[in-house]
């Protein structure tokens, strides 16, 4: 799959899913998918991760530029027989991207997805821990001569 592929079907998700909500749901209205188990909750979110330092929007754009950068980076250095590596890669910078524009276009992100029992995330949160998930997977797989690109 072309890498620049999933990061756009990612971002473009992640924006779109963002939008519906902010169209069509007041802030902190929730609609139960299934009652008491999984929600549809929208949530400004001004931190990062769980809230955690709330409205340090200007770090935040720094930190996310930085994070493209260092992903574009390594994504260079990538062979094209290293699939899930480019793959982690590509919903890392998809995620980080949607998040971005958030935070550049209103000051937070807009979260959505809870699960009553897990701060309530977005799209873009999923792509990139799942991201994390392939790229640590495939590291502990590789040799471990093979571990530096």
């Amino acid at each position: 799959m072309h890498f620049f592929f999933v990061v756009f079907a990612v971002l473009f998700s992640d924006q779109l899913v963002k939008f519906l909500v902010v169209k069509n749901m007041a802030e902190g209205q929730s609609i139960p998918v299934i009652p008491e188990i999984f929600h549809l909750t929208f949530v400004k979110n001004y931190g990062a991760a769980f809230g955690i330092m709330a409205y340090k929007t200007s770090f935040f754009v720094a930190i996310g530029i930085v994070v493209v950068l260092i992903i574009l980076f390594f994504y260079r250095r990538l062979g094209h027989e290293q699939k899930l590596l480019r793959l982690g890669l590509a919903l890392q910078l998809g995620g980080a991207i949607g998040n971005l524009i958030d935070r550049l276009r209103t000051g937070y992100v807009v979260d959505l997805f809870d699960f009553r029992i897990w701060p309530v995330f977005n799209l873009a949160d999923t792509a990139i821990v799942i991201g994390v998930a392939l790229l640590c997977w495939e590291i502990l797989r590789m040799p471990e001569g093979k571990r530096n690109p």
